[in-house]
């Protein structure tokens, strides 16, 4: 605003990265349990307005304190609840406003509340999922690379001074890696410069591609049409909780847009433009790629009956579920392969080093 008033135009807007806001990036308003407790104090009787005071009062965090306290201004101007939250956008997403404008057309802001907390723990409990599944396969990886930089860092240079007389007589592989020991013994602070380069150009590089590499995995196959089906199924979600409270299914499809891939939202807007012009919700959605096999059937049954807001909560927990039973297989077969991938490199390692002496041994036999 000062810029604009000075004559400027503004053409983006971003906010300022620095240490403290990267330390405070973690630190985001309590929606959920703002919600919870909100509809709580809504169903015992309090206005609304008293209710988000008292909410203000308990709140120990000062920044979050002076947001609620804005609210609570802008309702006391007049303004209703949806304008007086949208003055606060880093707290209430706009999908959040929007679920609060549409209950007001119908002034069931409780049950409205209790459909976003429901939507949200289904959303948390599917991010949960994917941790959890997570967590043991970067474990293993985390444990195999401290192995493996302890043999290289630590005992193979080590061996190295073991084997010098004999590096004539040394397998090539094992001379290459007896000559990363000597470079490292010598240069070790070079040695894990270069290590720590390497893993930040890693880091940067899937920053700055992280669109191509995301184009790129929706391309493998198997794995592309899982990742659809998961967009889909937050996609179904959204829709149908905006339905349920009143939205039109034309400006819900363009408000959960935002949650879909690039590819899936180019052929949204094709299927919205379809709805508009009067063909039906399963022909639009199916023309153009936006459904699976179980989708389209149910979305047939919600147009017959009347209740698309509830077949596409069905639709969505159908494949929640789905992509819960796809997400234990792969763990299964992912962490035996990982740990099998792990022990290869660091028996490579082992097998490199004791290669001279079960030479040696042979020869000694031999005589």
């Amino acid at each position: 605003a000062q810029a604009e008033g000075r004559g400027y135009t503004v053409l983006a807007v971003r906010a300022r990265r620095d240490l403290a806001t990267l330390w405070r990036s973690g630190d985001r308003f309590p929606l959920p349990l703002f919600s919870q407790e909100l509809l709580v104090l809504l169903n015992a009787g309090l206005p609304l307005v008293e209710a988000i005071e008292t909410l203000a009062q308990k709140e120990r965090r000062d920044e979050f304190r002076g947001v609620l306290n804005r609210v609570v201004a802008a309702l006391r101007q007049g303004q209703t609840f949806s304008a007086a939250l949208e003055h606060a956008p880093t707290a209430f997403p706009p999908l959040y406003v929007a679920t609060v404008r549409a209950a007001e057309r119908t002034s069931d802001l409780a049950p409205a509340l209790s459909r976003y907390v429901a939507y949200q723990a289904q959303l948390e409990a599917i991010k949960k999922r994917v941790v959890n599944a997570s967590i043991y396969p970067l474990l293993l990886i985390g444990v195999g690379g401290l192995v493996s930089l302890f043999l290289l860092f630590y005992v193979v240079p080590r061996f190295g001074r073991i084997y010098e007389e004999r590096a004539s007589d040394l397998p090539v592989f094992s001379k290459l890696l007896l000559a990363w020991g000597s470079f490292a013994e010598a240069h070790a602070g070079l040695a894990l410069g270069l290590l720590a380069g390497l893993v930040v150009l890693v880091i940067y590089s899937f920053k700055t591609f992280k669109a191509k590499i995301s184009n790129a995995m929706w391309r493998i196959p198997g794995v592309g049409e899982r990742l659809k089906v998961y967009q889909l199924a937050r996609f179904y979600r959204t829709t149908g909780m905006l339905l349920k409270g009143g939205m039109p299914l034309v400006a819900a499809l363009e408000m959960a847009a935002e949650l879909l891939h690039p590819v899936l939202r180019e052929r949204l807007v094709a299927a919205s433009r379809a709805i508009s012009e009067g063909r039906g919700v399963s022909a639009s959605m199916d023309a153009n790629g936006l459904t699976t096999p179980v989708a389209m059937r149910m979305l047939v049954v919600g147009e017959s009956s009347g209740s698309m807001g509830d077949m596409m909560d069905r639709i969505a927990g159908f494949h929640d579920d789905e992509l819960a039973r796809w997400v234990d297989w792969f763990t299964r077969l992912f962490e035996p392969l990982l740990m099998a991938l792990i022990g290869l490199v660091i028996g490579a390692i082992v097998v490199l080093m004791y290669m001279p002496i079960f030479e040696l041994a042979g020869s000694l036999g031999c005589s």
